[in-house]
């Protein structure tokens, strides 16, 4: 298991399934590595579950004493993605590993966070934070660091890929003012880039829809104004409201601002697509289809 796991492992919730279907199995602690390694062998859980959270009684989920910040970006889950698959397929595995690499590069460019573990969790992507200032941090805050990086509030400016005005975020814990509309802009082109015309959005109808992929070449070069003028500007306002709503059901953000939810344990299996858990060492090489299929479904073949 990854270090940032087994570190303080004594003071984390542990659950597991025994049925499979779902964690019926919580409240468990464990001294170390051992102690849990003898569980497992024994017990052969379908999946394995670890709390985001620390606590002096992980027990009872009392005397909490700090979560870790977490983005869960599930490929099934994404609003526009180019497949048409059912379940997860290598070409919305590879865009939610895309959405998630745009994700950490605004964290860290623009928040300075830098402590951030990728892990692969079966289906998609666990962003785990363990950055001291936002380990501490409640859910107000971690909900206004989640509308910023993922692009879920429309500028107050002109909507333009310039980073002159706009809104400014002033976090507690960060001390330089940021400028916004870029990050939001980066992620309506990239959705509106991958959109396919069988996506069902509030606001935008078929004609809408259809004529976005008309125009979306002059994205290419971020002609934002000839694209509007092609659009037209009642309904392009209508666009931009629903592409922030879009942009923000990218991240299960019930995930993010809750401060005693588990994750799937790294190393353990995603028994419902026999894929494993596994932390991501290099984020550009990375592929799931490579690292994360254990040996014995290969050898069933």
């Amino acid at each position: 298991m990854p270090d940032f796991i087994t570190n303080e492992l004594n003071k984390r919730e542990f659950g597991f399934d025994h049925l499979g279907h779902g964690p019926n199995d919580r409240y468990k602690v464990f001294k170390g590595k051992d102690s849990l390694r003898r569980f497992m062998r024994y017990k052969t859980p379908f999946a394995s579950y670890i709390s985001v959270a620390f606590y002096n009684n992980p027990r009872r989920r009392e005397d909490w004493l700090k979560s870790e910040y977490i983005f869960d970006v599930d490929a099934k889950d994404l609003p526009i993605r180019s497949c048409n698959c059912e379940g997860v397929c290598e070409i919305c595995l590879g865009e939610a590993l895309e959405i998630v690499n745009n994700l950490i590069d605004t964290l860290g460019t623009d928040l300075g966070i830098n402590n951030i573990h990728l892990i692969y969790s079966g289906r998609g992507y666990h962003i785990r934070i363990l950055d001291e200032n936002i380990m501490y941090s409640d859910s107000d805050l971690r909900s206004e660091i989640l509308k910023y990086v993922a692009g879920a509030d429309v500028p107050k400016s002109q909507y333009s890929n310039s980073l002159e005005g706009g809104n400014t975020y002033n976090f507690e814990h960060f001390s330089i003012p940021i400028a916004y509309p870029k990050v939001f802009t980066d992620r309506v082109k990239y959705n509106i880039l991958h959109l396919t015309g069988k996506e069902n959005i509030d606001e935008i109808n078929p004609k809408l829809l259809k004529d976005m992929i008309k125009h979306r070449d002059f994205l290419y070069n971020d002609d934002w104004g000839m694209f509007k003028s092609k659009i037209g500007p009642r309904r392009y306002k209508s666009m931009v409201n629903a592409m922030a709503r879009v942009n923000l059901s990218t991240i299960d953000a019930k995930v993010t601002i809750d401060l005693k939810r588990i994750l799937r344990l790294p190393t353990s299996l995603h028994s419902k697509v026999s894929m494993k858990c596994v932390e991501v060492k290099n984020r550009e090489t990375f592929d799931p289809l490579q690292k994360a299929i254990p040996k014995f479904v290969e050898e069933r073949k």
